[in-house]
């Protein structure tokens, strides 16, 4: 996972499903804060972590066979 990084974002509070956008920061305060283009223009929002679901566009690359996580 890369920051910043291209994601798709659903936030009911605002009325956003599947929103693309891109994750700037993660705050410590509990919002992220997401650079959204709108009508040719880019506008900073701040969404509450608890009240939102992204995800990033880009898949994670596959691991090599023979690669394990430690855990």
């Amino acid at each position: 996972m890369e920051i910043p990084g291209k994601v798709a974002l659903y936030c009911p509070l605002i009325d956003a499903k599947g929103t693309v956008g891109t994750l700037v920061t993660v705050s410590d305060h509990g919002y992220f804060q997401v650079e959204v283009p709108i009508k040719g223009h880019t506008h900073v929002m701040l969404l509450p972590i608890a009240h939102t679901a992204l995800y990033f566009t880009q898949p994670e690359p596959e691991a090599e066979e023979g690669f394990e996580i430690e855990r």
